[in-house]
């Protein structure tokens, strides 16, 4: 199968998967409520399918996208496997900008705590560009992520330490599971062209990152400007991974997941691997907000806890067969 057919194919049933996802909730709608809902848009179940449902699994697919095009990059840019948005610290210090946002009292203003994650996920992107401009190799980038990430950890379990209101401190334990629950046609707007831009970004990066996929002595004498096409790449991850934060919460394991699913497809070539990694965490994302909606729960399942709890028992897997595959 091409690159071109499995896009394709991942179009089709991300479509079918959005279609679904407006069809299904927690209120089942009779065959003349939906007629209803066609025919008027404006009235209650019109509301419910195209100012409820409809923005919100939008918002999954842009945000699953997000997170399966950074993953892409993050695991062709650092040679390994296992990278994910959150190697690097990304999404831990976009988080924290977001938790210290409503600790503050900012929630009340409209788009403080989405843009204080992108701010906080442009400081780890800032953070990372200067280190890998003054060293270059792969291993050393992810241990700076991962301290990036552990101090951005350490800073968020501060503000719970330290919030002076348990009101605050249960919205941002909510915000940190993760939800595309009650996001807007306006959430839509705000992170969609976000996204764009990163994946115009990774696709300029690609050239690159296929030669790293040959050794690193390769691409130094490719003649090609590997010092800013791993510019272009880390800014793309960054940026996908700053957004999905800011709009949705923390989410993990799209990223990792998704790349793997169609990288022997693309016979693990990091260029024709992103297109088709954003559609599957588009289409992973929306069917786990789905299951996620539908699961008979008193309390709906917040989005990052299920995805962790599918996802988990997946890297574990991918774990084994990555270490299965360094021993021969």
């Amino acid at each position: 199968m091409t690159g071109a057919r499995l896009s394709l194919i991942l179009i089709v049933a991300l479509l079918a998967a959005v279609v679904v996802a407006i069809l299904l909730g927690e209120t089942t709608f009779s065959g003349a409520q939906f007629a209803e809902a066609f025919a008027a848009p404006v009235s209650g179940p019109g509301e419910v399918l195209w100012q409820v449902r409809t923005p919100r699994a939008v918002t999954a697919l842009i945000v699953g996208a997000a997170l399966g095009l950074s993953g892409a990059v993050m695991q062709g840019l650092l040679r390994n496997p296992l990278a994910d948005p959150g190697v690097l610290g990304v999404s831990a210090v976009a988080a924290l900008g977001a938790a210290l946002a409503i600790v503050l009292g900012w929630a009340a203003l409209p788009g403080a705590v989405e843009l204080s994650a992108l701010a906080g996920a442009g400081l780890a992107g800032g953070l990372l560009v200067l280190f890998s401009a003054r060293v270059r190799s792969p291993e050393a980038l992810i241990l700076f992520g991962v301290a990036v990430s552990s101090f951005a950890g350490a800073a968020t379990a501060l503000i719970f330490n330290l919030s002076p209101s348990p009101i605050a401190s249960a919205e941002v334990m909510s915000w940190l599971l993760g939800s595309v629950q009650n996001r807007s046609w306006i959430d839509v707007l705000w992170v969609t062209p976000t996204v764009i831009v990163a994946g115009a970004l990774a696709m300029l990066a690609a050239p690159g990152l296929r030669m790293l996929s040959l050794g690193e002595e390769t691409a130094r004498t490719s003649g090609l400007p590997m010092a800013r096409l791993r510019l272009l790449a880390l800014l793309a991850a960054a940026l996908a991974t700053g957004a999905a934060v800011a709009v949705a919460g923390v989410i993990g394991f799209v990223g990792l997941a998704a790349p793997h699913l169609v990288r022997s497809v693309v016979r693990g070539d990091p260029g024709r691997l992103l297109v088709p990694a954003a559609l599957t965490g588009g289409l992973m994302l929306v069917l786990a907000d789905v299951l996620a909606r539908i699961t008979p729960t008193d309390q709906e399942l917040k989005l990052g806890v299920f995805t962790a709890l599918v996802g988990a028992p997946l890297f574990a897997l991918i774990a084994w067969r990555a270490a299965k595959e360094w021993r021969l």
